[in-house]
């Protein structure tokens, strides 16, 4: 174990040429630089999290859900057939035709009823809008809390006005109290975000917001042992800013409140385009693989921390992309249509046969305020998050 340590912790790859953690461990008196341990804090702080995300749904967005007349949906069940329920689970959750023609056979039952069960038992998976509702509101007031608590802290830092200052004495930077309960909250909420992940709704990008959330929590971690922290919180920050924004466009579109659910996507676009597309790399990255090269130089860390940076961008311009996409549809259409990413689970499908939403999910509002037919939200990751970095 102390060969693998020593391995993995080797000076050379993790701080720049002449720097030692011999250097590091014996700060002056009142002076803290970032240890690999600090972030064992972010776990029993991520399960605090979760269990909080637990208690807001229930005793803040549920009753707000319900002032909105958002209820809780109770689907129609599928009824108990182990033969068909067996199918569901092992082999296939819509049967071709061959299947079809084979259990009604077995069962004695019309082809109809077969795909009848089928449908109701897929529908029954399908997340209610109040169950979306509650989830968006949780996200909506974490990115909007760390957002305001992260552009307070960062307008009173020198590295926020000259990104130079990143690089200025480093890695001697001193870890202040503040950027400290920045960094360990957004790396505990990530964590959460990993445990719940599984749990919440399927979304066509599962893999995608996975790779999004290992990349972001690996991110952090780094540029924290590497005290990398600077750059680091604006790398945050820039995430942040949009985050809220498509919560809140959700928000209003779970409401069936057309019209500002359009404004606010409208608004999200622009805020994700302009920090993620313009932002990022112009002010960020340049910081990160110019600057720092100008005033520290090169080493085996640095290349990777770049390399995590810039698939962070790939990201961005995929999610960009489904963005754009949805726009266009809402300029043809008048309204923002189904999102590509956020409200279309992979466990189920927008099928006629759809209780829990009833007729009027399939109808336009006479006066194109309040309709449903369709979901605000942006191809983005928890663009969620989320994120995030």
């Amino acid at each position: 174990m102390a060969a693998l340590s020593a391995w993995f912790w080797n000076e050379r790859f993790w701080l720049p040429h002449n720097v030692t953690w011999a250097d590091l461990a014996d700060p002056a008196p009142g002076v803290e630089y970032p240890k690999a341990g600090h972030l064992f804090s972010a776990l029993p702080l991520a399960l605090g999290i979760f269990a909080l995300r637990i208690l807001f749904e229930r005793c803040v967005a549920s009753p707000c859900a319900r002032s909105l007349l958002i209820h809780p949906g109770v689907g129609r069940r599928a009824h108990s057939n182990t033969v068909l329920e067996k199918v569901f689970t092992s082999i296939t959750k819509s049967p071709d035709s061959r299947h079809l023609d084979g259990l009604s056979k077995q069962l004695d039952w019309e082809v109809r009823k077969v795909q009848r069960w089928f449908r109701n038992r897929r529908n029954q998976d399908k997340p209610s809008t109040h169950t979306k509702f509650c989830e968006s509101m949780w996200r909506f007031t974490f990115y909007l809390c760390i957002f305001t608590y992260g552009f307070r802290f960062l307008w009173q830092t020198p590295w926020m006005w000259d990104t130079r200052h990143c690089w200025h004495g480093y890695p001697y930077q001193v870890m202040t109290p503040g950027l400290y309960y920045y960094y360990v909250t957004e790396l505990a909420f990530y964590w959460s975000l990993m445990f719940s992940q599984f749990t919440d709704i399927k979304r066509k990008d599962f893999m995608i917001m996975f790779i999004h959330h290992l990349a972001t929590i690996g991110l952090i971690s780094f540029s924290y042992v590497n005290n990398m922290t600077r750059v680091g919180s604006l790398v945050m920050c820039v995430h942040d800013a949009s985050d809220f924004l498509l919560e809140l466009a959700k928000l209003a579109n779970y409401a069936k409140y057309q019209r500002l659910c359009d404004f606010l996507f409208i608004v999200f676009s622009v805020a994700f385009f302009i920090t993620r597309l313009i932002i990022y790399p112009i002010w960020v990255l340049n910081s990160t693989m110019f600057e720092s090269w100008a005033i520290v130089g090169p080493y085996p860390s640095w290349w990777l921390f770049n390399f995590l940076l810039l698939v962070l961008q790939v990201l961005h311009i995929i999610w960009s992309y489904l963005i754009a996409r949805i726009a266009v549809k809402a300029v043809l259409r008048g309204k923002v249509c189904n999102d590509v990413r956020s409200d279309i689970e992979s466990s189920s499908e927008n099928e006629p046969d759809t209780p829990t939403e009833g007729p009027k999910a399939y109808s336009h509002s006479p006066k194109g305020e309040n309709g449903t037919n369709g979901h605000c939200a942006a191809a983005k990751a928890r663009v969620q998050n989320h994120s995030s970095w």
